[in-house]
């Protein structure tokens, strides 16, 4: 089992992006899931979560305003929308969310997708 993600890619600044994370070989469990991010030299950092199953959200200052993070239940898949793009936004985003295993929640890393916004 894993998580996947995908949509990253090469953007001019001002530009959008939308980025997805699915899970493979299972299904999302409960609890938060959400998008990390590191630049090189930086360390990893928060940028949008659901707290819990519903609807509540936290955002890191950097994007509020600009990326939205979203989620299909149907399609078992967890979105990160992100526009007004700059070039402080370049790095390896991660996806982290609880997968179904053996009955439980385990959380989960994806490998993580390389997000370049040229100026």
């Amino acid at each position: 089992v894993k998580v996947v993600e995908s949509g990253g890619g090469l953007v001019q600044a001002g530009g959008s992006l939308r980025l997805s994370c699915a899970p493979s070989g299972t299904t999302f469990s409960i609890g938060a899931m959400g998008w990390y991010r590191q630049a090189p030299g930086n360390e990893r950092e928060l940028v949008a979560v659901f707290i819990n199953d519903g609807d509540r959200t936290n955002y890191a200052d950097f994007v509020k305003g600009r990326f939205t993070i979203s989620r299909d239940n149907a399609k078992n898949t967890l979105y990160l929308h992100m526009n007004s793009l700059n070039p402080e936004d370049t790095a390896v985003y991660y996806c982290n969310a609880p997968l179904l295993v053996r009955g439980r929640p385990v959380w989960y890393w994806g490998q993580g997708t390389q997000v370049t916004v040229s100026s």
